[in-house]
């Protein structure tokens, strides 16, 4: 049920002109009395609404992509996608960024339920995103999460096929003769990233290779991740234990190991193999170096938006569906020297 100023001002106990002059922040008010109708908001999870009427009765025609990082190649053909299955189906598209950073993402479903949106495609920050997608469901918004899933949230799912895609490219790895094979990922609390290091080390020990946690790092999937101090750490390791590969768990975590690696005199593939999951960007015109697992973007958002439409209009099933899309294997020159 949709909170208003009415009930904010009823249980503080003052007028609807005093709710409105806290939330506006104008007109003269003690601190004593703006504090409570302040922890009034909060408690009753107001969330002030320029279009009520839209979310009450109306529909706006618009749908919401909310993803973690236009930035990265992935992200920018899921939004391609995701916007041509929109206007096809004569909805519009308004596209929120969250960093990979929750409070952002909160603030982002803050001014999405204010302002009115018909659905909200998703791929959440982390594991905590959970507080803020719960929003939605509050007032009856419908969403699906593409790319990232989350515990107990039964919902529409588009998703990657972590497990048997990071297997073929250890097993890459492992048939080009390395043995000692580094991961460099995102934090554990993203499901991808868990995903990923889960069948890495299952994919270790299903071949007789051994797990070191020293070959083990976590970065972020965003494009200013630093890797540089992972890897160093890496090479500086006894020869016995330095990896002859690594996998790395994103296109930019890649990208940035290898020009570590080329900038300390170390050579790709002949000294470190590199692989990495998601299609690398080939911004410089040149062939592109870095093997790599291509996902499908432009459908992760094409079906997570054709989906969406369905739950809105009624035409989905009621039981929550999920998809699960395989990604492309494109071997390339960063990890086919066979070793010695």
């Amino acid at each position: 049920m949709l909170v208003t100023i009415y009930d904010i001002a009823k249980k503080a106990n003052v007028s609807a002109m005093t709710v409105s002059r806290v939330i506006n922040n104008s007109g003269s008010i003690s601190q004593k009395t703006k504090e409570k109708v302040e922890a009034i908001i909060n408690e009753l999870g107001y969330i002030p609404n320029s279009s009520a009427r839209s979310l009450i009765s109306k529909k706006t025609k618009i749908l919401s992509l909310m993803i973690t990082d236009i930035s990265n190649p992935f992200f920018t053909s899921v939004a391609r996608g995701a916007e041509d299955k929109a206007m096809q189906m004569g909805y519009q598209l308004m596209l929120c960024n969250s960093d990979e950073n929750v409070e952002k993402e909160s603030k982002y479903i803050d001014m999405l339920i204010s302002t009115g949106t018909d659905g909200v495609l998703i791929a959440p920050a982390n594991d905590s995103s959970k507080k803020n997608i719960r929003k939605l469901t509050k007032f009856n918004i419908p969403f699906v999460l593409i790319d990232r899933h989350i515990k107990d949230l039964e919902c529409d799912q588009v998703l990657s096929d972590n497990e048997t895609t990071t297997r073929r490219l250890i097993e890459h790895l492992i048939n080009q003769g390395h043995k000692k094979i580094a991961i460099i990922n995102a934090p554990l609390d993203v499901a991808t990233a868990r995903e990923r290091q889960q069948a890495y080390s299952d994919t270790l020990k299903l071949h007789g290779l051994e797990v070191n946690e020293n070959l083990i790092h976590q970065s972020n999937f965003l494009q200013d991740n630093d890797v540089s101090e992972a890897v160093k750490k890496m090479m500086e390791l006894p020869e016995v234990e330095r990896p002859t590969a690594i996998f790395a768990t994103s296109n930019f975590i890649g990208i940035d190991a290898v020009k570590f690696l080329k900038e300390h005199s170390k050579r790709v593939p002949e000294d470190v193999a590199v692989v990495c999951y998601d299609g690398v960007p080939n911004y410089t015109g040149s062939e592109p170096f870095i093997t790599a697992a291509e996902q499908p973007s432009y459908n992760f958002g094409y079906l997570g938006m054709q989906m969406l439409i369905e739950r809105i209009e009624n035409t989905a099933p009621k039981m929550p569906r999920k998809i699960v899309l395989p990604a492309e294997i494109h071997v390339r020159k960063s990890s086919i020297h066979l070793l010695d």
